[in-house]
């Protein structure tokens, strides 16, 4: 296989998981392509750059002043010096041969902003149920290397890096919970196209240090951010009823939409209004897959 060091970056983003992430780098170490890799630590206090850089000194690790949550990855796709950018969580991993593909396909399909690969779970390597939402999206695909979507999963894609950064990568305020959507809707406005193809593959490990009540609560905050950040305000509304529909209980959509509304100054500076091209994908999907996606995010 052809090294990869000079063409993709694998970009690992880790807060106070040393076992978890230690036991990733080892199984990305072994891969015969041999990328480059950054990991980006969010201000951990389990003592994660001293530990990765005396067991990994080939390793490159930046380590932020304060959690940053997923916007943290933009430091990494900064620091990267190569035209493309793998992220891993501290709890994932790409499969061997995966990230050569990945990076064939971005060379032959220059629309494509981003791939998205096939998450196998656990020990079992069970599919991860958002992998058939993504094989039956609905949107038009002709041309391209698999079904095109509208969203992706941040531990298993790899990414273009100058369109990641020309769309001004993750959004600092969404923190981690759905902070993938925001990003698309840009990409896509741009005339990017992101497409799942499942011969990539990431095995994931969920890890069990969750907080699951709390970001349940960011999840739906920043799904209502999107809503009136990128949509027309007859959707924004028609979104809102849904997702308010869709809150697990009364104190988690309570939490939100208090979150959502002490920001609202800052969503009206940033509101950007979608084509009517990107809006009438968005419909698509959301009139197909509604209630098929499931209501954790893949952190």
């Amino acid at each position: 296989m052809t090294r990869l060091h000079q063409r993709l970056t694998v970009v690992f983003l880790t807060y106070n998981r040393i076992g978890e992430l230690l036991h990733t780098l080892e199984c990305m170490i072994r891969l015969p392509e041999q990328p480059a890799m950054i990991v980006v630590d969010n201000a951990s206090t389990d003592s994660t750059p001293e530990i990765v850089a005396k067991h990994y000194p080939q390793v490159k690790v930046i380590t932020t002043s304060r959690n940053m949550g997923a916007a943290a990855r933009n430091i990494g796709v900064q620091q990267a010096q190569t035209p493309y950018v793998a992220f891993c969580d501290d709890d994932s991993w790409w499969a061997v041969g995966s990230l050569e593909r990945a990076v064939g396909i971005l060379d032959m399909y220059d629309t494509i902003a981003a791939v998205c690969g096939r998450v196998l779970l656990g020990d079992e390597e069970r599919e991860d149920p958002i992998c058939g939402v993504m094989a039956a999206s609905p949107l038009p695909s002709t041309g391209m290397p698999g079904p095109v979507l509208l969203g992706f999963i941040a531990c298993a894609v790899v990414f273009r890096r100058q369109a990641y950064l020309d769309a001004g990568g993750y959004e600092e305020k969404f923190f981690v919970g759905g902070e993938e959507e925001l990003l698309t809707l840009d990409l896509v406005s741009a005339g990017w196209h992101i497409v799942y193809v499942p011969q990539l593959t990431v095995h994931h490990y969920p890890s069990p240090q969750r907080d699951n009540p709390g970001r349940q609560k960011i999840v739906l905050r920043n799904a209502l951010w999107v809503a009136w950040l990128r949509l027309p305000a007859a959707s924004a509304w028609e979104e809102t009823r849904r997702l308010c529909r869709s809150a697990p209980n009364r104190q988690v959509l309570k939490a939100a939409l208090l979150n959502a509304a002490r920001e609202l100054p800052w969503v009206l500076r940033k509101r950007r209004v979608l084509s009517q091209q990107v809006h009438r994908m968005y419909r698509q999907l959301r009139a197909e897959v509604v209630g098929k996606l499931p209501w954790n995010d893949h952190n």
